[in-house]
């Protein structure tokens, strides 16, 4: 008898011949967040979700920012250090502002390598100014055993 696999189907599982790119492994549904929402907001969704950070969108779903785990913890030291209620400080405060975003058609390949070099966890996934997803360096991972090493074909 064999092994089955319980794993929900996230997104279509390529061939190893075929062009993988970001669309077949970026999440679609995730959680976003807004320049006005407060940082225990933030925190309480990254928790209950297990997630590290998201992104910050406007009205129009553009990226204005990302604010993850380590954005949280400084807001948690500067209100201990100052004294101040960690309810009054918002996303915009702590939010990174110079996001880096990729597109849904970049091969994950060169996806991998901006990972790499530019030491960040997760990107946007933007087409036509408007977010349609996220990427992560876990996504690269699930492709990479989705491969199980075959052809990364450019």
């Amino acid at each position: 008898m064999g092994i089955k696999n319980f794993k929900a189907k996230t997104a279509q599982e390529p061939k190893a011949s075929e062009n993988i790119t970001v669309k077949d492994f970026m999440t679609v549904n995730m959680h976003k967040f807004s320049k006005g929402q407060s940082v225990l907001e933030v925190m309480e969704t990254l928790l209950k979700h297990r997630i590290s950070g998201g992104p910050v969108v406007n009205e129009h779903n553009e990226v204005i920012g990302i604010i993850s785990e380590g954005d949280c913890i400084k807001q948690v030291s500067e209100s201990r250090y100052y004294n101040q209620p960690m309810d009054n400080m918002n996303v915009e405060n702590y939010m990174i502002k110079n996001v880096e975003t990729v597109t849904p058609d970049m091969h994950l390949f060169d996806m991998a390598n901006k990972f790499l070099t530019l030491k960040i966890r997760r990107f946007p996934v933007c087409e036509n100014g408007k977010l349609v997803g996220l990427i992560s360096q876990k996504d690269v991972l699930k492709a990479a055993m989705a491969l199980q090493g075959h052809n990364w074909k450019s």
